[in-house]
């Protein structure tokens, strides 16, 4: 083979690999999705330095400590400047920001993450089960993936397990591994106060069902059916005062707090509320498990 083919086929291996990458890094927000999962919701102050800071549904909290501030989920890629204005809002400097969390790797809480890790600095850290989805993202997921990246990928800085701890200041959050919904879903235990009292909250990620497929039916993820009814379970057991979600909409937050309202965090502690959700999740794991062809009503949360 001449030297001229040798080059020749050497700058269409390049362009073959570069044209690869590109495609690797597009990324495709999905469109048509529920109206209030951008509708802008005004922030407000939970339970001692508990704050709201996500839209009309998909649930953003910013926890609040002397060495700098948490913030749990991002919504979709345009929440980004919203969450900058509601924290502002609140009297809070969003360059304070040093630890990004999320409950679960899909696009509707991850949409913001890279770019406010871009303008705070911020260490993200996530349930070790959903990194590589992260790091994709999402396109590997089992059950919303595709050939494109649903959210901007990003390398997590810490990788966290079952029962961790994430520390800031006064603040100490418990990662509690919750999957199904996703590999790494997870809710977040910690504790906070006021001047009357302090409250155990709990941010549960509701083991929700996303997947058409029969369980039996998902190579990507075998241990799919048993890791949902490890979470009812494990759910079921838990202990708070405060439960949030997240989404808005499975806490109930517009029947419980209506825009420009006074604080008041007896307003969350709704443990019969919480009660009532897990059995009908309880029942669509049933129904699915029992009559595997016959779907039941699935969830975009």
């Amino acid at each position: 083979m001449s030297k001229s083919a040798t080059k020749i086929i050497a700058l269409l291996l390049v362009f073959s690999c570069l044209s690869f990458l590109a495609a690797a890094q597009t990324v495709h927000e999905p469109q048509n999705n529920p109206p209030e999962w951008s509708k802008p919701y005004p922030p407000f102050r939970i339970a001692g330095n508990l704050y709201y800071v996500g839209t009309d549904d998909l649930a953003c909290y910013l926890v609040v400590t002397p060495k700098g501030h948490i913030l749990i989920n991002t919504g979709l890629a345009s929440s980004a400047s919203m969450i900058k204005t509601s924290v502002e809002a609140l009297g809070f400097k969003l360059q304070d920001i040093k630890i990004l969390l999320t409950t679960q790797a899909h696009f509707d809480h991850m949409g913001a993450m890279a770019a406010l890790k871009k303008m705070t600095g911020a260490k993200v850290m996530v349930n070790e089960r959903d990194a590589a989805v992260m790091e994709d993202g999402g396109q590997s997921d089992y059950a919303l993936g595709g050939a494109v990246s649903s959210y901007q990928p990003l390398k997590p800085d810490r990788l966290l397990h079952d029962g961790d701890t994430i520390v800031l200041g006064d603040s100490r959050l418990v990662m509690l591994h919750h999957p199904g919904h996703t590999k790494g879903s997870c809710s977040y235990l910690f504790d906070v106060k006021d001047k009357q009292r302090a409250y155990r909250v709990l941010i549960a990620n509701m083991p929700t069902i996303v997947t058409q497929k029969n369980f039996s039916d998902i190579p990507a993820y075998p241990q799919v059916a048993e890791d949902f009814a490890y979470t009812l379970s494990a759910m079921k057991r838990l202990s708070f005062d405060i439960w949030l979600a997240t989404h808005a909409s499975q806490f109930g937050l517009h029947q419980k707090h209506k825009p420009g309202s006074g604080y008041n965090p007896a307003a969350f502690i709704d443990r019969k509320g919480y009660d009532m959700a897990l059995p009908e999740l309880q029942g669509q794991y049933d129904k699915k498990v029992a009559k595997p062809n016959l779907t039941p009503e699935l969830s975009t949360k």
